[in-house]
């Protein structure tokens, strides 16, 4: 994978923070939304020896990890897994990049055939844990830092937790300057005409709960007096990000960022936009579990949680990214939101119907599996089957 590539990522994730993936800069404890209890023993010493012992156990079991991680791009997912072999190096890991609701079929293909190749996912679709909680698909496991992940983002049994947040703001070419679009209402300028790209707000729910808060506050005729702006839609966050300083296209929003050079995330000050906490979980009948439990203690440790993860932490003793408040601290964010609106399919898939009237149906290649090639039981990105 090329290094811009996987910088691109970084950057979409962090939305704005750049220089990510081990250089986010510590301002200021998050506040708010506080976790557990303090637990006095979790320090960074202490977890380095918890970790030290499950490295172990995974090595004994055969060295090798499966992951399924929600994404639009192959790749996207590398710098996780370069950051855990470079702390792991006995370690073998299988990271397989598709759209969440792809990988949430899978795994629910997978434990109705008896046939689970996966060990660990994380991903956008956050009901589908609930459900599978429900159902035993999960293992119950409280990783290292438990006690400091926030409250409203694991569950109180321990069978899932979130792992780290995502958000979508603005993208808009460099070349604008203070020209640049910030508040939903700035999309409709007319210079923007013809010069806008998004995302297939119906095939992504996280890019249709951004559309469903600018609905629910400006109404539908904001989305009618958008689209005769004459923005072009693309599958995928990251090639809509990808393309804004390319060609017309000048701006976008509900998507992270890039890193081309051509592009400047920002977040909007009055106009609602997106974070969730990425949510993973180890599956119950997951091939390679002490690999498992190593992955996952390693993703909420403290020192993964400050240095790699390169966006907000799911940790209520990290700091929040250089320049961004809390996670919890947004007046016009409801990190929680998305949670809720995936919650009711029902209203969900009524609300990306109509939307579906106004943005056309889906065109174009899964640019998570251009070439058609995951298949059932993936356990690498270019298609060999578990």
């Amino acid at each position: 994978m090329k290094k811009s590539t996987r910088r691109a990522l970084v950057g979409a994730v962090a939305l704005g923070v750049l220089g990510t993936s081990g250089m986010v800069v510590a301002l200021a404890d998050t506040s708010g939304g506080r976790g557990g209890g303090r637990d006095v023993s979790a320090t960074g010493e202490h977890e380095e020896e918890q970790l030290q012992k499950l490295y172990k156990a995974a090595v004994a079991e055969g060295g090798t990890l499966t992951v399924y991680a929600g994404g639009d791009k192959p790749g996207q997912a590398d710098y996780l897994r370069d950051a855990f072999i470079k702390k792991f190096p006995k370690m073998k890991v299988n990271m397989v990049v598709d759209f969440s609701k792809n990988h949430d079929a899978r795994i629910d293909d997978q434990i109705s055939r008896k046939n689970v190749v996966v060990d660990v996912t994380h991903l956008q679709t956050l009901d589908d844990f609930p459900r599978w909680k429900k159902e035993g698909a999960l293992e119950r496991y409280r990783p290292v830092g438990w006690n400091r992940v926030y409250d409203q983002v694991k569950d109180s049994d321990g069978y899932f937790t979130g792992a780290l947040f995502y958000a979508f703001g603005n993208v808009t070419a460099t070349k604008l300057g203070d020209n640049a679009p910030v508040e939903a209402e700035d999309f409709l300028r007319p210079e923007f005409k013809n010069k806008l790209v998004f995302t297939y707000p119906n095939d992504d729910d996280a890019v249709l709960y951004y559309f469903k808060q600018l609905t629910d506050r400006y109404g539908f005729s904001y989305l009618k007096k958008l689209m005769a702006q004459n923005p072009a839609f693309v599958r995928g966050t990251q090639d809509s990000a990808d393309l804004v300083g390319t060609g017309d296209y000048v701006a976008n929003f509900g998507s992270g960022g890039s890193f081309s050079g051509l592009s400047t995330p920002s977040l909007p000050k009055r106009s609602p936009w997106v974070a969730w906490p990425q949510t993973a979980a180890i599956l119950k009948a997951a091939p390679h579990k002490a690999a498992a439990k190593l992955y996952m203690s390693w993703l909420l440790s403290k020192d993964t949680q400050r240095n790699a993860i390169g966006t907000w932490s799911a940790r209520d003793d990290v700091a929040p990214p250089s320049g961004r408040k809390g996670i919890f601290d947004y007046a016009h964010m409801n990190p929680l939101g998305l949670r809720d609106f995936m919650s009711d399919r029902t209203a969900l898939d009524r609300y990306k119907a109509r939307v579906g009237l106004y943005v056309g149906d889906v065109r174009g290649v899964n640019p998570a599996d251009p070439k058609g090639v995951l298949g059932l039981a993936p356990i690498s990105q270019d298609g060999q089957q578990g």
